[in-house]
């Protein structure tokens, strides 16, 4: 029988506004107060960001399901994804501080850069895996600019300090990809994913 609903084992908004947009009834299924889930995102020395992507990503799916055992909750398919940017191999993580949000956009002006999401989705005993690579081309920043929007708030918390939705979509000059992969969520490989686990979507 078709699932009638998912566990969304994130804390974006965003991730859960996707969802909804794709028409998928949905849940949250986030850590415990005990739960660590900073220390899934760890990288390691010399891993290339697509492969750090779909390792967190997978590891984001472990912890879900353990945390569906746990709780004793109905069964559901569990939904985990995770966003990074990269500069070649460079990760750039989310902002510590205001001068740190300033050098990643700093890093970020003038150039393109690759934003990459893993998606997995577990039902039952499977589970499968898909990635977005999408290419974003930001225009040139000048120095007032980055102060006025480090300034705004709306780096941090974000992925290579910045919001495809917010603002800062005024200085993007090309994508080559995913939108909503960008966002957080590829709506095109999440909905194929969905269709294996007999999830309903919107047509």
């Amino acid at each position: 029988m078709p699932a009638p609903f998912i566990y969304l084992a994130s804390q974006s908004p965003r991730r859960a506004q996707l969802l909804t947009q794709l028409g998928v009834e949905h849940r949250l299924l986030l850590p415990d107060a005990d739960e660590d889930p900073e220390a899934l995102e760890a990288e390691r020395a010399g891993e290339h960001p697509r492969d750090y992507v779909q390792r967190v990503t997978l590891a984001k799916l472990a912890a879900a399901r353990r945390r569906l055992r746990l709780r004793g909750l109905p069964a559901a398919p569990v939904l985990a994804a995770d966003t990074t940017v990269a500069v070649g191999r460079c990760i750039l993580a989310k902002p510590a501080d205001a001068a740190d949000a300033a050098r990643m956009l700093n890093r970020l002006s003038g150039r393109s850069h690759h934003v990459y999401t893993a998606v997995a989705l577990a039902w039952g005993r499977r589970s499968a895996l898909a990635l977005s690579d999408s290419r974003v081309h930001v225009a040139p920043l000048d120095d007032a600019l980055v102060e006025r929007y480090v300034a705004s708030g709306e780096p941090f918390g974000k992925a290579g300090a910045y919001a495809i939705q917010g603002a800062f979509s005024g200085w993007i000059e090309r994508i080559d990809g995913s939108h909503s992969g960008i966002m957080g969520l590829p709506l095109y490989e999440t909905r194929r994913l969905l269709q294996q686990a007999r999830v309903p979507s919107a047509p």
